[in-house]
């Protein structure tokens, strides 16, 4: 896993993607680029949240996931906070990303790209639910706007990761 880890800040995602190993998950282009690719070389996110993962056994779908399932998702030890943070001031978090962020919230009530869950089952120790492994300010933007009782949709396309 480190040459993996290592290759995802010197390497072009192009390139990341066609490493063979790499290629072996079979995992979607969305998952790679936003898992391993964007994160893969941050340490507390890498060894503390996710180090115990065996990358092989994930399989990855788009699932429709209800709005009031995220309301209390957690999210891995290293970013303990972060979620409810970005809650805090959901227009704000959504207006500081490129504009199509925050005009998609406000026409569709949704985000502009699925975050990545994991089945709990997955993680040490294994628990049921899901877990929010990358996504934490979409998610966030989304329990604000749900609290402020701002434009939501009842479902939300998101990657789940499951055994």
């Amino acid at each position: 896993m480190d040459r993996i880890l290592l290759g995802g800040s010197r390497l072009s995602l192009d390139r990341f993607r066609a490493d063979p190993v790499l290629a072996a998950l079979q995992w979607p282009d969305d998952v790679l680029q936003d898992f391993l690719f964007e994160h893969g070389d941050h340490g507390p996110f890498v060894v503390v949240d996710c180090g115990h993962l065996d990358l092989s056994a994930i399989t990855w779908t788009l699932e429709a996931i209800p709005a009031t399932d995220f309301h209390t998702m957690p999210t891995g030890e290293s970013e303990a906070g972060l979620i409810e943070h970005f809650a805090q001031n959901p227009v704000y978090w959504a207006s500081v990303k490129v504009p199509e962020v925050g005009r998609h919230w406000e026409d569709h009530g949704t985000w502009l790209r699925p975050p990545l869950l994991i089945d709990r089952r997955l993680l040490d120790p294994a628990d049921s639910g899901l877990h929010v492994l990358e996504g934490r300010t979409r998610v966030g933007v989304l329990r604000g706007r749900l609290r402020e009782q701002l434009r939501v949709t009842p479902h939300h396309q998101a990657w789940v990761g499951r055994p």
